[in-house]
């Protein structure tokens, strides 16, 4: 099935709503996805053994905010691509395949670009998802990478928050980041997917993001809300890991996670944990918050702590209570600071704030 047809029946499914910003990247994509199969043709694979002239492939780089279809889009792009050397991967997993590749060829001559031909003896298309450089070690790598990866006609194909221009940015020897940025432009077309639909914004305004507990069906919402947010694999109960030690998630997916107040307040948690969490997540969900007694006092700081961070960095927060957040708190130490958590918490469920982008 063509991209198109793909994209036309996830609308016709009302897994997605028409947006002509989506359907002019589906062309592209189309489009390149035409080239591709051109190339890999036999008759085009032995003109490239005898090295004889045939045309690249430009890749593309889909940017833009959370929630606006970047990944979405890359999926139908790489199932409908009827080609056996392709690969999707998440960003930071390709990454720390190359570190773990490069210990192992250490001290050979041009480590890089060994590495670079060992990728491209079995691929041809390489789908990155999450496009995002924080760390020096890759950033000090990624020049020459692209370059050697895209000299042995590659061709990528990746989504990210950030314009290439962006990537790094104030970042330790960032003049060093430069060529890759250079790569970038040359081997991608950059394309913004900004000021369309944001399929998260629709559903957080549909459904709200606060849910009293007693309600019987909430725990098939939130359920609901991992499934619809969430792009690919979503694991039950898998263990996090937040410096150093493990948190249990109900549920995880890419960027979002679901967590019980429980595992996450009322045990061996403080701030930095929070902020770990802050930074990696754009969406949390956390059920059965309690109502907190005079007894709670310090399950409660942790909880005025999350809250705290996660405003502060924009995460979608999405809560199922005993109660209105406004009356959780029933001490007297902390009545004070409660007192912004509730309006925090009330601030957070606004469609200002809802969309805000993630400041990971």
């Amino acid at each position: 099935m063509a991209i198109k047809d793909a994209y036309a029946q996830a609308i016709q499914l009302h897994k997605l709503v028409n947006d002509e910003k989506q359907q002019r990247v589906v062309e592209k994509l189309e489009k390149l996805q035409k080239d591709l199969l051109i190339r890999n043709k036999p008759s085009t694979r032995l003109k490239k053994t005898f090295r004889l002239n045939t045309d690249k492939s430009r890749g593309i780089y889909l940017w833009g905010g959370v929630g606006r279809g970047k990944t979405l889009l890359m999926d139908l792009f790489f199932s409908s691509l009827d080609i056996k050397t392709k690969r999707r991967t998440h960003f930071h997993r390709m990454m720390s395949n190359v570190h773990q590749r490069l210990n192992c060829i250490r001290g050979t001559e041009d480590p890089l670009d060994t590495v670079a031909a060992e990728i491209a003896t079995d691929i041809s298309v390489l789908c990155f998802d999450e496009f995002y450089v924080s760390d020096i070690a890759d950033a000090m790598i990624l020049g020459k990478l692209l370059d050697s990866l895209f000299s042995r006609d590659i061709t990528l194909v990746a989504t990210s928050n950030t314009h290439p221009d962006d990537l790094y940015k104030d970042g330790l020897q960032r003049q060093q980041f430069l060529p890759a940025i250079q790569s970038l432009q040359t081997h991608t077309e950059v394309i913004n997917l900004d000021s369309g639909i944001d399929y998260r914004l629709r559903l957080f305004q549909a459904t709200g993001t606060y849910f009293i507990s007693a309600d019987k069906e909430v725990e098939k919402k939130l359920l609901g809300y991992v499934k619809e947010i969430a792009t690919g694999e979503i694991l039950k109960g898998k263990e996090i890991q937040i410096l150093g030690r493990e948190i249990k998630s109900q549920y995880y997916a890419k960027g979002v996670v679901w967590f019980s107040f429980s595992e996450i307040c009322d045990g061996p948690r403080n701030q930095e944990d929070y902020i770990e969490i802050s930074r990696y997540f754009h969406t949390v969900v956390i059920s059965k918050v309690p109502t907190f007694t005079p007894e709670d006092d310090n399950v409660a700081r942790r909880f005025i702590s999350l809250v705290d961070e996660f405003y502060d960095r924009k995460v979608k927060l999405v809560i199922s209570a005993e109660i209105e957040a406004k009356q959780l708190y029933q001490g007297k130490h902390l009545e004070f600071e409660f007192q912004r958590t509730s309006s925090r918490l009330t601030e957070m469920q606004t469609t200002e704030y809802l969309t805000t982008p993630h400041q990971g």
